[in-house]
């Protein structure tokens, strides 16, 4: 029996999109990457510049993406971008990109990071429960709630664009409200006069302090130096307001979309941007930024060194006792969950548009009875949970974001390209501050990948997810007339 095919409902809100960009933002690395970027540049000041400078470059990045997005609201978003701005080969290997690590890699990381912290409530789950060792392998109750995660959350969008959005629209205003609670409550109750005067009487002093394990001294940087660990430090803040441009892949399914992709873009990031850089000053507030991996308080150890590098749940022990750590292992949950029904969601109209230029496997582009692409769902998942069991998503998110930032930049270029190309083609947004805005996000954006390129412990990643990106070209060739394409460049 033939599956029926249905069609595109456009049932997603500006409200919708909205949650749909904050809610994808927010997952699992506000409450965690801080405490690397407190090693990598070693004073609070630092710390706040690098997620302000974040917000700066993820702004300027949305509001000149926006041009795009109201030109061409179609399913696919940041691959059809590509495709119109140069050719289906550029398009090609940011969609191979996208199904191999960046997103599918996304999804497993949050799924784990949503399984290990069920395990503070439920310690079964946990990464040293092997419940199965195969060929050197080890599948944990952790790998099996990540996968367990997926697959719901799969089934779930399979339904249709309302289920996705009904979910994200309840789980995102209530992490949006959690969020603001704890950043209301640090302050209200947290406060900490010894943390204050540690954290304050000295912003600017940078230094480099090692990770737990490592075994150098703490060292003292020079501006090149700072610029680099800057840099490196902007992998972890960049990761955290990443998928901001998801939105943009369900075009066809938005209510107006030529005005609501770009203001949903532009809002949702203006408010997580807000929000991350209040949350930061509440860690500063309650915990000193410098600390040491053998202290055995929460103090003591401060933010560089809280333990698993949990920032935000040593904040709320401080503030809570160890129900702090509960209400946060919960406000987590729901954060990873929500990020990851985002994320699905949206990545699987990528493939879709893939397969129906003929780019990626034929039966992909359809959609079901529900108005879904179930079958790239599906396809989506399944490359999610074999990143899980393969256990290799945390060395994949090691160079996601040079991936990410570089086709960023390819993209937000192409704006250039068509205001040469096609001059008269409609834009119902014209990027605000052309060709200023743009051009800053694309010098501020090269520089964050060429010093990922550089930098020594960055550099071996990176080159590989560019291996990774320039590894599409072959299979452009070799496969493209078996997936259904000419492959015509």
């Amino acid at each position: 029996m033939s599956e029926k095919q249905g069609h595109f409902q456009r049932a997603i809100t500006l409200f919708d999109a909205v949650m749909i960009v904050t809610g994808s933002m927010i997952g699992s690395g506000i409450f965690i990457v801080s405490a690397d970027i407190a090693r990598q540049v070693g004073s609070s000041g630092w710390l706040l510049v690098v997620w302000l400078l974040t917000g700066v470059i993820t702004m300027a990045g949305a509001i000149s993406y926006g041009e795009l997005a109201s030109m061409f609201p179609k399913v696919g978003g940041q691959y059809v971008y590509l495709r119109e701005s140069y050719n289906k080969l550029v398009a090609f290997l940011y969609g191979w990109s996208l199904f191999t690590v960046i997103q599918t890699g996304v999804i497993a990381a949050v799924a784990v990071a949503f399984a290990k912290f069920t395990g503070v409530l439920i310690p079964w789950f946990s990464v040293k429960n092997v419940l199965l060792q195969v060929a050197g392998l080890e599948f944990s109750s952790v790998q099996l709630l990540a996968i367990i995660l997926i697959i719901g959350i799969t089934a779930l969008n399979a339904q249709g664009v309302r289920t996705g959005k009904l979910i994200q629209n309840v789980l995102g205003s209530t992490k949006l409200v959690a969020l603001a609670l704890l950043i209301v409550f640090g302050v209200a109750l947290g406060i900490n006069h010894e943390a204050i005067s540690a954290n304050f009487q000295d912003v600017w002093t940078a230094t480099r302090f090692p990770a737990p394990g490592a075994s150098f001294a703490p060292l003292p940087l020079s501006l090149s130096g700072l610029v680099v660990a800057i840099g490196m430090a902007m992998t972890g803040s960049l990761f955290s307001s990443d998928s901001w441009n998801n939105i943009g892949f369900a075009g066809e399914e938005i209510v107006n979309p030529e005005r609501t992709l770009v203001r949903s873009m532009a809002m949702g990031t203006a408010i997580v941007t807000v929000l991350y850089i209040l949350i930061n000053v509440v860690y500063l507030l309650v915990l000193p930024l410098h600390g040491s991996p053998e202290a055995t308080t929460v103090a003591g150890r401060g933010i560089q060194y809280a333990t698993d590098d949990r920032v935000a749940t040593a904040v709320a022990e401080s503030v809570l006792g160890q129900k702090g750590a509960y209400v946060m292992a919960i406000l987590i949950m729901l954060s990873t969950f929500g990020a990851n029904n985002g994320i699905i969601l949206s990545g699987a109209r990528a493939y879709f548009a893939m397969a129906q230029d003929g780019l990626f496997f034929p039966g992909l582009a359809r959609l079901n009875a529900a108005g879904v692409p179930s079958r790239a769902l599906w396809a989506q998942c399944l490359w999610a949970c074999l990143l899980c069991l393969s256990g290799s998503y945390g060395q994949l998110l090691n160079y996601v974001m040079f991936s990410v930032i570089l086709f960023y930049v390819i993209t937000i270029i192409g704006i250039f390209v068509l205001r040469r190309t096609r001059p008269e083609a409609p834009r119902p947004y014209r990027a605000w501050g052309y060709p200023v805005l743009p051009a800053i996000y694309v010098t501020l954006a090269s520089a964050f990948c060429i010093i990922l390129l550089v930098a020594p412990d960055t550099a071996e990643f990176s080159r590989r997810g560019l291996g990774l990106v320039a590894l599409g070209i072959p299979v452009y060739f070799l496969f493209g007339r078996r997936f259904g394409g000419n492959t015509p460049v």
